[in-house]
């Protein structure tokens, strides 16, 4: 457990900064509390402005989520974890922007665990669910942890195929874990927790489901894992921003092909294209992840950013020109079906060609 004083240093920073700047103040302090002791010049070198003036008033809810952590620290099964703990997983602190508090509600011996992230669409297919729990149900009979998000569709099957097989499972969250989200996944978040898995979130208490979390907590579900299977995705979709967050932190990256006729395969099939392994059964993934396990020092093979464009490729970059542009004007300059152009815009992506950037623009990355 947390002691009060150092309790709430972590709570004061994490509710007032971005993990980023709390790392640099670390840094700098060596401990929470060490940093309000930092001389003013100092905390103007680190910090902007805006986190300065952040930083210098308490959060006003900070009082009640003190009282609130230190009631659920001292319940059986939940805790608190900050960067720099002895038990910090190693995968993770290894990742570009690890969280700097996470906390934990179960086994949170998980989090040193052979482990393999399982993400898809939400709105997953029949057999996208069932291909979800099916690899979940073999991966977790041999030993390693499911990853995945708690959310609807391919998550949710890839909790219940591990929980089916006996394994462990490890949900990623995007709210305080007071709450559950979706609510009508409550059932299973409590049978996994009686299972002896682990639900994990970076959000304090109270904190509900708001859109930016969710894209922000992917970057754990890669951290904790070490490999990323990709059961369905659409075009444009947080799983497959998840795919590239793994290929950013050295993951593997597994996906399972699909027909050339369905556009939730089309996204798979990009990937593939970049690099991902092919996979169509567990012993597949259980393969490579083995071949990691006895190299370890070795870089495990990721999407490649290098690749040879194919000459459309080459044609509608020209067409984008090096100023954010929608998909729809796009369209209109390029000539391109939509269905292709996203496919397209994709590989671009995830060769490191273009960015995807808010308000669904995209805009070329600019060489040299």
């Amino acid at each position: 457990m947390l002691a009060p004083a150092e309790l709430a240093a972590w709570l004061w920073l994490t509710e007032s900064l971005a993990p980023a700047a709390v790392r640099r103040l670390l840094a700098m302090a060596g401990s929470p509390r060490a940093v309000f002791e930092l001389p003013a010049a100092a905390l103007d070198r680190a910090l902007t402005a805006r986190q300065r003036e952040a930083l210098d008033r308490p959060p006003e809810h900070l009082d009640r989520l003190i009282f609130r952590a230190e009631a659920w620290q001292a319940q059986p099964g939940n805790g608190l974890l900050p960067l720099g703990a002895p038990d910090y997983p190693p995968r993770l602190l290894a990742t570009v922007d690890p969280p700097t508090l996470l906390w934990l509600q179960g086994r949170r011996e998980l989090l040193a665990a052979p482990s393999i992230a399982v993400v898809g669409s939400r709105a997953s297919t029949t057999q996208g669910s069932d291909n979800a729990r099916a690899f979940s149900r073999a991966l977790a009979r041999a030993g390693y942890a499911i990853v995945s998000g708690l959310a609807l569709g391919v998550d949710a099957a890839a909790h219940e195929g591990a929980l089916d097989g006996g394994g462990a499972t490890i949900a990623v969250v995007g709210t305080g874990l007071d709450r559950v989200y979706p609510r009508c996944n409550e059932a299973l978040a409590a049978r996994l927790l009686a299972a002896g898995g682990l639900i994990v979130s970076e959000y304090a208490l109270g904190i509900s489901a708001r859109q930016a979390n969710f894209p922000r907590r992917n970057r754990i579900i890669v951290g904790l894992a070490q490999g990323c299977l990709v059961i369905e995705a659409a075009v444009p979709s947080g799983s497959l921003g998840t795919a590239r967050l793994a290929v950013e932190a050295g993951r593997k990256v597994f996906a399972i092909p699909g027909s050339i006729h369905s556009t939730q395969a089309r996204s798979r099939h990009a990937l593939i294209r970049q690099g991902a392994k092919l996979v169509e059964s567990a012993d597949d993934v259980l393969a490579e992840l083995s071949a990691l396990d006895r190299a370890p020092g070795a870089a495990p093979a990721t999407i490649q950013e290098g690749t040879e464009r194919p000459h459309e490729w080459q044609m509608l970059l020209e067409a984008m020109g090096f100023a954010p542009i929608s998909l729809d004007a796009l369209m209109a300059r390029s000539g391109w079906p939509a269905a292709e152009l996203s496919a397209a815009l994709l590989e671009l992506e995830l060769a490191g060609q273009i960015a995807r950037l808010a308000g669904q623009l995209y805009q070329r990355r600019q060489r040299g």
